[in-house]
């Protein structure tokens, strides 16, 4: 609990900052600040989580370019790229083919939507992932919005609960 008591109780331009690793949308750490302290680590990942649904799009867009192309090797020690590394560990174990064949869906993914693609990958293998990117290629332009928003809330969620984990 010591790390959700530090989060509560650190002065806010240092919560602001450790929470912009888990969602780079402006006023996403702002609004979570806003609600501490929290009771418990489950209050705060579901806050979390709400505030990031609750985005509009030009701020889901802000997060968007904070995230790199799923299947880039991400470099830096940033926390944001530790998160991203973490997550996308099953990537390390993605054969060429895979890896080839993600590249080039995140190409049309991105010629077609104007952004990258963005999808919870912790859990998920390269294959899984590779699936979802070719069916969320058929959806229009509002469908993919919706399904980006919730993509960036449960990252934004698992973030956010190995910040005070």
């Amino acid at each position: 609990m010591a790390a959700l008591d530090d989060f509560n109780d650190e002065p806010a331009e240092q919560a602001v900052r450790a929470l912009r690793a888990c969602n780079a949308a402006t006023r996403f750490a702002a609004e979570v600040v806003a609600g501490r302290p929290y009771r418990d680590a489950e209050t705060l990942v579901a806050r979390a989580e709400e505030v990031a649904r609750g985005l509009p799009w030009s701020e889901v867009a802000i997060a968007l370019a904070a995230h790199p192309r799923i299947g880039d090797r991400v470099a830096g020690s940033t926390a944001a790229a530790a998160a991203s590394r973490r997550e996308q560990r099953s990537m390390s174990e993605a054969d060429d083919a895979a890896r080839a064949a993600l590249a080039e869906g995140n190409r049309e993914y991105e010629e077609r939507f104007d952004h990258v693609f963005l999808i919870r990958a912790s859990g998920r293998s390269a294959e899984e992932m590779l699936a979802e990117l070719r069916r969320r290629l058929t959806n229009d332009e509002q469908a993919e919005r919706s399904e980006v928003t919730e993509q960036l809330a449960q990252i934004t969620g698992l973030r956010v609960r190995a910040l005070v984990s």
